[in-house]
């Protein structure tokens, strides 16, 4: 019996973090978000993407975010991560898993993100081909702790869970 709940649920976790940079815009959740500030990365720097494209591949057992869009191709230079993330869906898809629920938490000191999470919701639910109702998204500080409280990166911790 054990196998058969294995094989109909699955749950995984994601995590990504970038630093800061004057030089880029901030990109979360697809959506553009206003500020001095960018994330660094190879790609746009989507730290909630990110996670929520490790969540994905963990639950599944299809490897990680590295092993799929390196950061050594230059063919994931500054591309989107909404990209990224539906070309993750069409593998979760291949594999015969679908998405049951994303849950994620952005933690960032600045700028407040609370009127731009309908929007992330709309677009990593349009990218994984969900309804919004899948998809959470909440923001929180770190009460100006450590190098997200001193504004120099941003982080995202991710669970999905996957059925078939």
């Amino acid at each position: 019996m054990e196998n058969i709940v294995q094989d109909i649920f699955r749950v995984g976790i994601g995590f990504d973090a970038h630093p800061l940079s004057k030089d880029r815009k901030l990109i979360i959740g697809g959506v553009t978000v206003p500020n001095d500030t960018g994330l660094e990365g190879h790609s746009d720097g989507d730290v909630l993407i990110h996670s929520i494209i490790d969540a994905i591949l963990g639950a599944s057992n299809l490897g990680d975010k590295g092993s799929h869009f390196p950061s050594t191709d230059d063919a994931y230079k500054n591309i989107s991560s909404l990209i990224l993330l539906t070309k993750t869906a069409d593998l979760l898809t291949d594999a015969d898993w679908r998405i049951s629920n994303v849950d994620a938490t952005i933690l960032a000191q600045k700028p407040k993100l609370g009127t731009f999470i309908a929007e992330m919701r709309e677009h990593i639910a349009t990218a994984l081909s969900v309804s919004s109702d899948k998809v959470s998204i909440k923001a929180t500080t770190t009460d100006y702790m450590g190098f997200i409280g001193r504004e120099e990166g941003i982080a995202c911790c991710c669970i999905v869970s996957i059925s078939r």
